[in-house]
């Protein structure tokens, strides 16, 4: 039996189309899908405000997805809470790199610095509300 894979779906309301176009551009890898709900199979089950949002997108990363879409209009959106995407760099200045580019136009929680399990981890909220925890030099931890 293959190994279980977890990877995770965000919500936007309304702009997952720029968000997943950011992170493409951001963090690479490949753009698989953006389908909008006037594009799916059955486009007359969806309501006329949903025609251009995002029914679903997919970016590829090396072995992983990341999944988005938009909440069809007129559905409640409370935005994204008590969850964060965390990303580990082998490397200081790849952390770096990405950080500062997934902080512009969003808010630092905590700046890259130090710490017992990285030489860099910083906490940020993106411009379109998703949370990331970007840790860079991973170190070695004892196993117990």
């Amino acid at each position: 039996m293959p190994a279980t894979k977890l990877d995770p779906y965000l919500f936007f309301d309304g702009n997952c189309a720029e968000a997943m176009r950011f992170y493409h551009q951001v963090l690479g890898g490949k753009l698989q899908a953006m389908m909008t709900y006037g594009e799916s199979p059955n486009p007359e089950q969806c309501s006329a405000g949903s025609k251009h949002r995002i029914m679903h997108a997919c970016i590829e990363l090396d072995d992983r997805l990341l999944m988005a879409s938009d909440v069809p209009e007129g559905q409640p959106y409370e935005g994204m809470k008590n969850v964060a995407l965390a990303l580990l760099y082998p490397a200081v200045s790849e952390a770096k790199r990405t950080f500062d580019a997934l902080a512009q136009g969003g808010k630092v929680v905590m700046p890259l610095g130090p710490t017992f399990w990285a030489d860099s981890f910083g906490m940020l909220s993106d411009r379109y509300g998703t949370s990331w925890m970007v840790s860079g030099g991973m170190k070695e931890q004892p196993v117990k």
